[in-house]
């Protein structure tokens, strides 16, 4: 036995066995940014506001789920990809392409795209063969390299490519950044389980990942990649499987970046996006737009603490 496979089922047993556990409440209520808009500090806002296109095109890499964003916005567009071998297919590998075009440019005749993304499909805990092959086995980190590949041939490499993906797809487009220093990535709820060097193209990654989210037991054992790391308190009151999804932690940063997007605020107003449960307000406030200015400061809303003395059951 390897011993990456070894490490993986060590890692999993634990993860498996592991019991109920509980977190204070960390929450932006008690920074100095209640009166900025929405109680979110500029920086949260600044890496929302870059973060989201891709954070919109991770989710949607999950092609065939319920909760993909029917209406991906103005700046994405879904092109098509190279049909995927039955054999790829099989070890649970799968992506979708996207072209970004600039911020503000919908409905203009002559734009033309900024990037093109390739998105990994990740894995939410739903079946064993992402896990077996994405994580226990390198099968996917090589698919995905000759996927990367063959698509970058097709298309060309102008506009230049970006790579994202959400929990092992996090994992694949760590891999493509680290062996292609010009391909920036984007990850959400990531995987730790890359196979190569952390610190190369370090300065050339963002992760945001969800407070709480089930994959925070993986990262004691693995060290992160390299990368600009925000770690948002979306949704204090859910727990650890919830929290891991990508779409709920899509839905928290568009909201974010709809403070200074209108092109973010035109996804949270064609797919219904709610309010993070953590912002100041009532459940169905609706989103005031990039002009909106406090009167009143933005006290986030704080898990109850009552909630942390109840087991719930996903999180045992």
């Amino acid at each position: 036995m390897n011993v990456a496979l070894r490490k993986g089922i060590v890692v999993l047993a634990t993860f498996l066995l592991a019991a109920c556990v509980t977190y204070p409440d960390i929450s932006q209520s008690r920074s100095p940014c209640r009166t900025e808009p929405g109680g979110w500090c500029p920086f949260v806002r600044s890496a929302a506001a870059e973060a989201w296109p891709y954070a919109v095109a991770a989710t949607n890499a999950y092609v065939g789920d319920d909760d993909v964003f029917p209406d991906p916005g103005p700046v994405l567009k879904r092109i098509e990809r190279l049909e995927i071998a039955e054999e790829d297919a099989e070890k649970g590998f799968s992506y979708e392409i996207f072209e970004q075009y600039a911020p503000g440019s919908a409905g203009s005749p002559d734009r033309k795209p900024i990037a093109r993304i390739l998105a990994f499909r990740g894995t939410d805990f739903d079946g064993f063969t992402d896990i077996f092959y994405g994580t226990l086995r390198d099968d996917q980190i090589a698919i995905a390299m000759r996927y990367f590949n063959l698509e970058r041939e097709r298309w060309g490499s102008d506009p230049q490519w970006i790579v994202t993906g959400h929990s092992l797809g996090g994992a694949l487009a760590t891999e493509v950044s680290i062996k292609y220093p010009e391909v920036r990535a984007y990850m959400f709820n990531t995987s730790p389980f890359y196979r190569s060097d952390a610190m190369t193209n370090d300065i050339s990654r963002m992760v945001v990942n969800e407070r709480g989210e089930v994959l925070r037991r993986f990262r004691k054992y693995d060290v992160a990649p390299a990368a600009d790391v925000f770690t948002i308190n979306c949704a204090p009151e859910n727990g650890q499987f919830t929290k891991h999804k990508i779409r709920p932690l899509a839905d928290c940063i568009t909201w974010i970046a709809a403070y200074g997007s209108a092109d973010a605020l035109a996804v949270v107003e064609a797919n219904g996006v709610r309010k993070p449960m953590v912002e100041c307000g009532e459940p169905d406030k609706m989103h005031p737009g990039p002009r909106s200015r406090r009167i009143e400061p933005c006290v986030h809303v704080a898990r109850n603490p009552k909630d942390d003395q109840r087991p719930r059951d996903e999180d045992r």
